[in-house]
């Protein structure tokens, strides 16, 4: 094709657009109906790559260079996220108006480093934090950003409580004593992450004990804090956990936020999963006290049907998200260098060019409201207990725990003598074989366990009982041998 006329061609983008957005269209029809029978076409990584080249070598040969016919090979080994079997990792189905944002938004690419570069989703991303923040109970004072990922914005609420807490200054002189935070057995791999990223090593961490349901153990916070003082190390922080990743298990916010006050210590709500439960009426209750935290991480690409990745991180006083990277910048910020302004939010954020994320929710919340929220959250949470109950009233099945959001956490237990994580493993294996259903599997008080987190509100009663009966006819066939 010439350059730049025809590959810049809109009459070739209206043809080709309209093809991916009746293709995308007929995916989701397919997957809700239930004429596409498979969740996910497993594959080994080498036979994946082999097909890739084959797909490149396609479309390279294509004189129509057939961009819908591309994204349809794509399709076919990817996991299809709107089919009522994905009950897999922690992400939604997006909605297809959310989808439409993150074409425009790619169109526009908006830079969102200075707000010259980004006028519109800058003052988009500015609605739609403050009125998360207000959601989670905080005052006008509160601010943030939203970045690309709970990991990455777990870090950046860290980093601020380190240069809040932390007696040295660590920014400018670096570490120099022992710091830590205190957080859940049972907390997400990047708070652990996080703390040796800035320097604090495998010491950084103490881990406080979680109770049988895995929520955090608060009674055991002051022995904790104590004996971490003990050995030397400067606590800043408590990290309370909304919800485990593993089980889906809320913290006592409201406990260990006291419990910070009463200590100086910052209060930090990783809430990347579970804190979207403000949205609710019905489970709301799940994260009481969460106006307690300093600062709380939520991704709304979890239980609120946004394309990934679209992350908000809020401070309940919103100058720590301006005083968290202060430093020299001249190039972008001139002689207001040194001033706080929240609308050029690479002073904020570790992005500097940085993506209209906050189109994909405004978009949403332009479009159907907050009430669609509500919606979702409520009926993937009561999905989660109705699952719950059907695994209870069958006698060869185990729940980790009783389901407090839409992640479960479960077993089969035939009777008999048996090693049951290796039988549960064979199980797992043979369903992503299969690919009707795409569960994953966790690691809890040394046992494994299915693990499934009910994204898609299509998914119901019917599907979790096909699900236990195709778990059962696997599990027999393996110990018939």
């Amino acid at each position: 094709m010439k350059f730049p006329e025809e590959v810049y061609s809109p009459k070739r983008f209206r043809e080709q657009g309209s093809a991916v957005v009746e293709l995308i269209a007929t995916c989701i029809e397919d997957s809700i109906s239930g004429t596409q029978n498979k969740v996910i076409e497993m594959t080994d990584p080498a036979t994946a790559m082999a097909e890739v080249q084959q797909w490149f070598d396609q479309c390279a040969a294509d004189e129509s260079k057939d961009v819908a016919g591309l994204f349809s090979n794509i399709y076919q080994r990817a996991i299809r996220l709107h089919h009522p079997g994905y009950l897999g990792h922690q992400i939604s189905p997006p909605l297809p108006d959310a989808a439409l944002a993150s074409l425009f938004s790619d169109f526009l690419n908006n830079g969102m480093g200075v707000f010259e570069m980004g006028v519109a989703g800058t003052a988009i991303e500015r609605f739609v934090v403050k009125s998360l923040a207000k959601k989670m109970g905080f005052s006008e004072t509160a601010d943030g950003f939203l970045t690309s990922g709970g990991t990455l914005g777990n870090l950046t609420a860290l980093l601020a409580a380190r240069r809040a807490k932390a007696t040295d200054d660590i920014w400018e002189s670096g570490v120099q004593k022992k710091t830590a935070l205190l957080v859940s057995s049972q907390a997400h791999y990047c708070i652990d992450r996080s703390a040796r990223v800035m320097g604090w090593g495998a010491v950084g961490v103490v881990k406080v004990p979680v109770k049988r349901d895995f929520s955090m153990d608060v009674l055991q916070l002051e022995a904790t804090l104590e004996a971490a003082k003990a050995d030397g190390l400067e606590v800043i922080a408590v990290v309370g956990s909304a919800c485990s990743t593993a089980t889906g298990t809320f913290d006592n916010l409201e406990e260990i936020g006291l419990f910070c006050r009463r200590h100086d210590l910052w209060f930090h709500v990783d809430g990347s999963h579970g804190a979207a439960s403000v949205y609710s009426k019905e489970f709301g209750d799940r994260v009481k006290g969460l106006h307690l935290a300093d600062s709380v991480v939520m991704d709304f690409h979890k239980l609120l049907m946004t394309p990934a990745l679209a992350t908000a991180v809020v401070f309940k006083e919103g100058r720590w998200a301006a005083e968290n990277f202060a430093q020299k910048a001249e190039y972008l910020w001139g002689d207001a260098n040194h001033v706080d302004e929240w609308h050029d939010l690479a002073k904020r954020t570790f992005e500097c060019t940085k993506s209209m994320i906050a189109l994909k929710v405004f978009t949403i919340l332009a479009v159907h409201g907050e009430q669609v929220f509500d919606d979702n959250v409520t009926a993937l949470f009561r999905s989660a207990a109705e699952f719950g109950a059907l695994l209870r009233s069958a006698g060869d099945f185990e729940l980790a725990t009783s389901p407090q959001s839409n992640i479960v956490c479960f077993r089969f237990t035939p009777s008999g003598d048996h090693d049951l994580d290796l039988l549960n493993r064979k199980i797992r294996a043979e369903l992503l074989s299969q690919g009707e259903f795409y569960i994953v599997q966790t690691i809890l008080d040394d046992r494994a366990w299915l693990r499934t987190t009910i994204a898609n509100p299509f998914t119901g009663k019917s599907h979790f009982e096909n699900l236990l009966n195709e778990i059962r006819r696997i599990g027999n066939a393996f110990l018939k041998g």
